[in-house]
C-alpha cells in the first residue's frame, strides 16, 4: 500500500485469457445478448487463418450474425475509419449491429475503437477528437490481440493517423475499453520473429513506463471525472512488476524460437499485464519521443519504443532508483552494489534489444545530427506524456536523453560486463 495513492484503475469489463479460449467466444457473445455484430480484422487473417470462418460458423451457431470488415490496415488513418464507416453503413442498409469485434494487432484493434464510435452515426471520426460526450454512444468492443506487445485490449483510446499532417491523433473514452478481451496466446504462435521483437519490446516498454512514470497524487487529471489515465499507483505498479519479471523470462525465447508455446503463452501474460498497468497510469517519455522518431522515420512503434528505451532508463537513476533496483532484480542483474546494478539496468536492457534484431541509437534509425533539435521539440509537442515524465526539468532532461540516444552514451557502460541471462 501507498497512502498516498490516488487510485482510479480501469479495466475490461471482461477478461478471458489462456490458449485456445477462443472457442469460448461465440457462447459468451450469446450470453451478453448480443445477436449482430461486426468483426474488424484484415486480409491476411480472412485469407491465411482460418480464424475468420471459425468465429463467424461459432456465432451463428449460437444465433449470432458477423459481418466481416477485413480492410483493416497498418497505422490507420483517420481517413481510412471514414471509409470504413460509410461502407459498412451501406452494407447494413438500416440495419443496426449490436457488437464490434477486433482481430489483429494494435492497428485493427484502433480501428475497430475508432467504428464503435462512427457507426451509430455516421460521423466522421474527427469529431471525436478530444473530450467525447457522455451522451455519445458506443458500441462495445470484443478485443482479440494477435501480438503480445500493443495493450489496446486494455486501453480506453485509439490511434489514428491524420494524413492531413501526418501526425498521430487519438479519440479517447473510457468506453472504448473493451467489453471483452479475449487473449488467446495461440494467435500468436505463427508470428514471424521481427514481430514478435516488435510487440515484445513493446510490451516491456509499457511496463518499465508505466512502473517508473509520475505517481497518481501528482497526476494532472485536468479536472476530468472519468479520467483516462491518472499515474502510477501500488495497484498498477503490481501489474508493471509482474509483466517486467514475464518479459525478462520470455522475451528472447520468443524470438529465438517461435514454437516455444511455453514463452508465447508468458509473452501473452505479460502483454496484459503491461496494459492493465498504462492503461490507467498512462506512459511518458519513452512513447513521447518515440513518436517523433516515427515522424521522422516511419520507423514501426515497436522499433522506435526499442531505440529509446535503454537512454530514458538511464536519465530516470536519480529519481527512481528503488524502483530501478527491483527491475535489475527481475531482469537478474545480480551485481551486490545497488548502485552498480541500477547503473546497469539501461545496458542489459540496450542488450535485450540488440539481441531481438532491434537498433539501439538514432543514427542507426536514420536520424542525421541536424534533425536532433527538431526531434527534442516534436517530442516536446506531446505534451499529455512530457507532463508525466517523473523529473524536475522534463525539457533539459529530454534534450539530454535525445543527444545520448543518437552517439549511443549509456552512463552504466563501464558496468556492462556480460552476464549469462536467464533462459529456463
Amino acid at each position: 500500500m501507498r497512502v498516498e495513492d490516488l487510485v482510479y484503475f480501469c479495466a475490461p469489463s471482461r477478461l478471458v485469457m489462456g490458449a485456445g479460449c477462443r472457442k469460448q467466444l461465440p457462447a459468451l457473445l450469446r450470453r451478453l445478448g448480443y445477436r449482430r455484430g461486426l468483426l474488424v480484422t484484415d486480409t491476411f487473417f480472412t485469407g491465411a487463418t482460418p480464424w475468420v470462418d471459425e468465429l463467424v460458423a461459432g456465432a451463428r451457431a449460437h444465433d449470432v450474425e458477423l459481418l466481416v470488415c477485413d480492410g483493416g490496415m497498418p497505422d490507420p488513418t483517420t481517413t481510412l475509419c471514414d471509409a470504413a464507416t460509410a461502407a459498412v453503413r451501406e452494407r447494413l442498409d438500416g440495419m443496426p449491429v449490436d457488437h464490434v469485434i477486433a482481430l489483429g494487432g494494435g492497428s485493427n484493434i484502433d480501428l475497430a475503437k475508432a467504428l464503435c464510435l462512427t457507426l451509430p452515426g455516421g460521423k466522421p471520426v474527427r469529431a471525436f477528437l478530444g473530450s467525447i460526450d457522455p451522451g455519445t454512444p458506443i458500441l462495445p468492443l470484443v478485443a482479440m490481440p494477435t501480438t503480445a506487445g500493443t495493450g489496446s485490449e486494455a486501453t480506453p483510446g485509439a490511434i489514428l493517423v491524420d494524413p492531413d499532417n501526418a501526425t498521430k491523433v487519438a479519440v479517447m473514452d473510457n468506453r472504448l475499453r473493451p467489453a471483452v478481451a479475449l487473449v488467446d496466446p495461440e494467435f500468436t504462435y505463427t508470428c514471424p520473429p521481427r514481430v514478435t521483437a516488435d510487440a515484445g519490446i513493446d510490451a516491456l516498454t509499457h511496463a518499465i513506463e508505466s512502473y517508473l512514470t509520475i505517481d497518481s497524487a501528482s497526476f494532472d487529471r485536468g479536472g476530468e471525472a472519468d479520467p483516462g489515465y491518472s499515474g502510477r499507483n501500488a495497484l498498477t505498479m503490481l501489474f508493471a512488476h509482474e509483466s517486467i519479471r514475464l518479459c525478462g523470462r520470455y522475451l528472447l525465447r520468443t524470438y529465438q524460437d517461435g514454437s516455444d508455446s511455453e514463452a508465447r503463452i508468458g509473452m501473452s501474460y505479460a502483454s496484459v499485464y503491461a496494459a492493465l498497468s498504462y492503461g490507467s497510469a498512462g506512459l511518458n517519455a519513452v512513447h513521447g519521443i518515440a513518436y517523433a522518431v516515427a515522424g521522422q522515420t516511419h520507423l514501426s512503434h515497436g522499433t522506435t519504443n526499442a531505440v529509446m528505451l535503454p537512454y530514458v532508463l538511464d536519465a530516470l537513476a536519480d529519481v527512481r532508483r528503488e524502483e530501478l533496483l527491483a527491475i535489475a532484480r527481475l531482469l537478474d542483474i545480480s551485481d551486490g552494489d545497488a548502485g552498480i546494478a541500477v547503473a546497469r539496468v539501461p545496458v542489459v536492457v540496450r542488450e535485450l534489444v540488440a539481441a531481438v534484431g532491434l537498433p539501439t541509437t538514432l543514427q542507426a534509425c536514420g536520424i542525421g545530427p541536424g534533425d536532433v533539435d527538431a526531434l527534442v521539440r516534436d517530442a516536446l509537442a506531446v505534451t499529455r506524456l512530457a507532463k508525466a515524465f517523473p523529473v524536475p526539468d522534463v525539457a533539459a532532461r529530454y534534450g539530454a536523453m535525445v543527444r545520448k540516444a543518437w552517439a549511443g552514451t549509456l552512463s552504466g557502460a563501464a558496468h556492462a560486463l556480460a552476464q549469462p541471462r536467464r533462459v529456463a
